[in-house]
């Protein structure tokens, strides 16, 4: 006799699953390195669910990228809305989407949930030309930077984009970036990789008028894909679980340097982030493993 469950829509949620859901928009990056799959990964480790709402897909391996294709913005929206007549979201994050039409869908999707956190990531875009950059960063300032709750990016990155008059002798600060963020909308900005001396690095959360919070962190010796998605992702996952702002981004920063601690190369290029760091045997569990004979696969690459 074969016994058979039912669903009931009435019986309520369940208490064991992710208690928040973070909308993703982002491309698929088949290296597995950044885009949708950094996005998912991060998320589920930090505790929540995603709800990935594909944009387009690149072409690249784990060293460059080599092109991108766009999905139409149609197909972008009816995603979006077929979820979000399901499911109640907690917070947005906006990756890499491909177009200016996908960015005004998106900002138009944001506009009829103003209420829920929107992050924007704005990846380093070098791989494009120089018009297409310039297109897509301008229709990001005009459309979604408005509705941007936090802004996170590598500091030559914003600094190219949001400064690009800039002629001081020194480098902008994370607040002088935050502030050029500030005219457009953009409540905090979370600027990245800032350089430091000795090898260090800083990673500062501005408001336009403070510092909110800043973090340094050792330089690792290696180059990473996928980094500033996995951070943007976890600290998205946080913000949609009420985590306070300045807390989420320290957690995330931590998460991010045990995932890049643990970093591992898949194939010729660089490395990625390991998101699952924290389910990998410990070294005396590793050493239990091979004192009972359990055989290793010959494809496991990490580290």
């Amino acid at each position: 006799m074969t016994a058979t469950t039912t669903h009931d829509p009435e019986a309520g949620a369940h208490d064991d699953g992710p208690a928040a859901c973070v909308m993703v928009f982002n491309a698929n990056d088949p290296s597995g390195a950044a885009g949708l799959t950094a996005d998912l990964m991060a998320i589920a480790s930090v505790g929540a669910h995603a709800l990935p709402i594909m944009t387009g897909a690149y072409v690249r391996d784990t060293s460059e990228v080599f092109d991108h294709f766009s999905m139409d913005d149609e197909a972008v929206t009816d995603q979006a809305r077929a979820i979000l007549e399901d499911v109640p979201i907690q917070a947005i994050k906006v990756g890499f989407v491909g177009s200016p039409e996908n960015l005004s869908a998106i900002a138009e999707l944001a506009s009829d949930y103003a209420d829920v956190p929107l992050l924007t990531y704005m990846p380093d875009l070098s791989w494009w030309t120089e018009d297409q950059i310039d297109m897509y960063q301008d229709a990001c300032s005009e459309l979604l930077l408005p509705q941007t709750t936090v802004l996170v990016g590598n500091h030559s990155t914003l600094s190219r984009w949001l400064l690009p008059e800039w002629s001081a002798e020194k480098s902008p600060t994370a607040r002088d970036i935050a502030r050029a963020a500030n005219e457009f909308g953009v409540a905090f900005t979370l600027v990245t990789g800032i350089p430091l001396p000795d090898q260090f690095i800083e990673n500062s959360l501005c408001s336009p008028t403070a510092v909110l919070c800043t973090h340094k962190f050792e330089r690792f010796e290696a180059v990473f894909t996928g980094a500033g998605e996995t951070l943007s992702a976890a600290i998205t996952a946080l913000i949609a679980s009420e985590t306070e702002l300045t807390e989420a981004v320290a957690e995330a920063l931590s998460y991010l340097d045990r995932c890049l601690d643990g970093g591992f190369r898949p194939g010729m290029g660089n490395v990625i982030p390991d998101r699952l760091f924290w389910a990998q045997p410990e070294d005396d569990e590793e050493e239990e493993a091979q004192e009972s004979n359990f055989e290793i696969s010959p494809n496991d690459t990490r580290h």
